[in-house]
């Protein structure tokens, strides 16, 4: 992993199940400590700070360079599993072919979030967790 990358802030929706999965996930593979987490629904996120309005960062997954420049939508997926060491995935979302894909599939998925984890979320998360007992992380609870 190329030391050049600056550290990147992920602003997440705390209260679906679904991105806490994605979090977790990432948290767990971020021994570089590249990566940043806040939960836009504490009081650790600062619309003033990040130049983004909470109503906004509930619309769209958001993220921060350490530099202050932001990113967002689909854009943060490739840039936060670069920093989580997993270049395949950043590769496959950075495929320029496939960004039209990404940018509906991903504004469906921020539109519809929440009745989405009420389905597939608890799934996720003890996949998580379970992935987490074999690694010998403590689990999400």
């Amino acid at each position: 992993m190329s030391q050049q990358l600056q550290k990147l802030t992920l602003f997440y929706d705390g209260a679906c199940p679904l991105c806490q999965a994605e979090i977790l996930f990432l948290a767990r593979r971020n021994q570089a400590g590249l990566l940043g987490f806040v939960d836009i629904n504490t009081t650790a996120f600062d619309p003033a700070k990040v130049g983004v309005s909470c109503q906004a960062a509930l619309a769209a997954m958001y993220a921060q360079y350490a530099d202050g420049a932001l990113i967002h939508g689909p854009a943060v997926f490739p840039e936060a599993y670069r920093r989580a060491n997993l270049p395949w995935m950043a590769w496959l979302f950075s495929r320029k072919t496939l960004q039209p894909l990404f940018n509906v599939a991903y504004q469906f998925f921020a539109t519809h979030r929440h009745a989405i984890s009420r389905i597939l979320g608890p799934l996720a998360l003890s996949l998580v967790n379970a992935t987490a007992k074999t690694e010998k992380v403590k689990p999400y609870n």
